[in-house]
């Protein structure tokens, strides 16, 4: 049957609309596509949450949808189930990942420097890369590309600021690395207290040369009970912790790890790829470690905490508001680099096109 004229130029509208890749809605279709939904009846186009006059010139998300993405990347879902919520490409979204670790990254090394802390707690929290350690390939695991990582993390006991991460394995070098870190961010004497984690001994020492009061608090467990299946996913029982001076006079009414557990717990929550037992994993140490840079961005500057009332940021005197996730995408255009202008086109010479043409074949 042939359709009338009007359905027909309608419908080569649309077929001009899906070779250029423009989703629409049906909500935001023209005036010309409108008629063509209404001829055919139906609508196989592919639904999105954005008008028409928007994708066909855009070529980057706005401040509003990458500000709704890091909102999400914070609240625990993972990178495919956003594209599928957003509607954006899954490489785009890495992208902005990427962008956003090194530009958050860099603004909070800067910003926490001589800082006047009383109390400091550490801890180490696991997770996985590529595959788990047991199942990680020979030269991915030697390279460090995949199994066991460790995030290594301090929190301010009294206001809650989280000034210092690192990510790799839970040995010397790594604990050697992140208490430098932590030692140079610091402005005085502090209280410091870990778990019984051996590799923290030497590192403190190296990084605060004695001048720390120093506990180590080391918990104990029972064996645990139940059949096998139950004992792998259920934890030992607590049954005590004892309080060791290590160095100077820690305050053992002070000693204890609580609030920087507290905040691992939360990174599991606030990050997809800490869940446990789930496939949501992440693939590449440089995409973990730019997650990890995101979440912490958002909860010293922009999440306010439940005690507090405040940041964590505002409560240390660095911050004046909460920061909105539109604010941390300005911090991301700001870091990046200015476009350069692009020179005049140069055409090939003939020889040059006749020399890539016999190296082709």
């Amino acid at each position: 049957m042939i359709r009338p004229r009007a359905t027909r130029a309608a419908s080569s509208d649309l077929r001009s609309i899906a070779r250029r890749k423009a989703w629409v809605t049906c909500q935001s279709l023209n005036d010309t596509a409108s008629r063509a939904f209404e001829a055919r009846g139906s609508c196989h186009t592919t639904l999105a949450m954005r008008p028409i006059s928007q994708l066909r010139t855009m070529n980057k998300l706005t401040t509003k949808d990458r500000a709704q993405i890091l909102g999400m990347m914070v609240e625990g879902m993972s990178i495919r189930s956003i594209s599928r919520t957003t509607a954006a490409s899954k490489n785009t979204i890495v992208k902005l990942l990427a962008d956003a670790g090194g530009a958050f990254s860099e603004y909070q090394s800067k910003a926490f420097h001589n800082l006047p802390y009383k109390r400091i707690q550490c801890d180490e929290i696991w997770s996985f890369v590529y595959s788990k350690e047991k199942n990680a390939p020979a030269d991915m695991k030697a390279a460090g590309m995949a199994g066991d990582l460790w995030t290594w993390t301090a929190i301010c006991a009294d206001i809650k600021l989280m000034p210092c991460w690192s990510v790799g394995a839970r040995n010397a070098a790594v604990a050697n690395e992140f208490m430098n870190d932590l030692a140079g961010r610091l402005a005085n004497r502090v209280q410091l207290t870990t778990d019984g984690n051996r590799t923290y001994l030497d590192a403190v020492n190296e990084a605060f040369v004695g001048e720390i009061d120093y506990a180590m608090l080391v918990k104990q467990y029972g064996a645990p009970e139940g059949a096998a299946q139950e004992r792998r996913y259920s934890p030992a029982e607590y049954t005590g912790a004892v309080k060791q001076a290590i160095s100077g006079s820690p305050e053992f009414k002070r000693v204890s790890t609580s609030y920087v557990e507290r905040a691992n717990l939360s990174m599991r929550m606030g990050m997809r790829r800490f869940t446990r037992l789930t496939n949501a994993f992440g693939k590449k140490v440089e995409n973990h470690v730019h997650a990890l840079a995101i979440y912490f961005m958002h909860y010293n500057f922009g999440r306010i905490h439940q005690t507090l009332r405040v940041t964590p940021a505002m409560q240390a005197g660095i911050a004046k508001s909460p920061m909105s996730f539109e604010e941390m995408a300005a911090i991301i255009d700001a870091a990046q680099p200015e476009p350069t202008k692009r020179g005049r086109y140069k055409k090939r010479k003939a020889k040059d096109r006749v020399e890539r043409q016999e190296c082709g074949r």
